[in-house]
C-alpha cells in the first residue's frame, strides 16, 4: 500500500505550491495595477512590510520547492546509475540551498 502511494506526496506538494504562487501573483500584479510604488521609498516601504515580507519569503519557498520536486522526478526519472544519480541529486539540492541563503540574504538586506 505504501508503494502505490508514494507518488501522491509530491503530486500535492506540486499542486500546493503551484496554487500559492499563482495567488501571490495575483495579488502582487493587483497591488501593481492599483497602488504601483511610485518611487525608491514606496517601493522599499511596501515590500518590507511584514505580511508582503513574509508571504515573498514563502513565495520563494514554494518556488524552490516546486523546483526540487520537478527536477528530482527528472533526474530519478532518466538517470540510471546510482553514483551519477546521487551526485546529480546532491549538486541540484546544493544549488536549491544556495539559492534560499541568497534569496534570505536579499529579503533580509531590503530591511535595512
Amino acid at each position: 500500500m505504501k508503494k502505490a502511494l508514494s507518488g501522491l506526496r509530491p503530486w500535492l506538494v506540486q499542486r500546493f505550491t503551484a496554487v500559492y504562487m499563482l495567488a501571490f501573483i495575483v495579488f502582487a500584479l493587483g497591488h501593481f495595477a492599483v497602488d504601483a510604488p511610485r518611487s525608491y521609498i514606496a517601493w522599499h516601504a511596501w515590500i518590507t512590510g511584514p505580511w508582503v515580507l513574509m508571504t515573498t519569503a514563502l513565495f520563494f519557498v514554494a518556488l524552490l520547492r516546486q523546483a526540487w520536486v520537478g527536477l528530482r522526478e527528472v533526474v530519478l526519472d532518466y538517470v540510471k546509475p546510482l553514483g551519477l544519480r546521487v551526485g546529480v541529486l546532491a549538486a541540484l539540492g546544493f544549488t536549491l540551498v544556495g539559492l534560499a541563503l541568497w534569496m534570505l540574504n536579499i529579503l533580509l538586506l531590503a530591511q535595512r
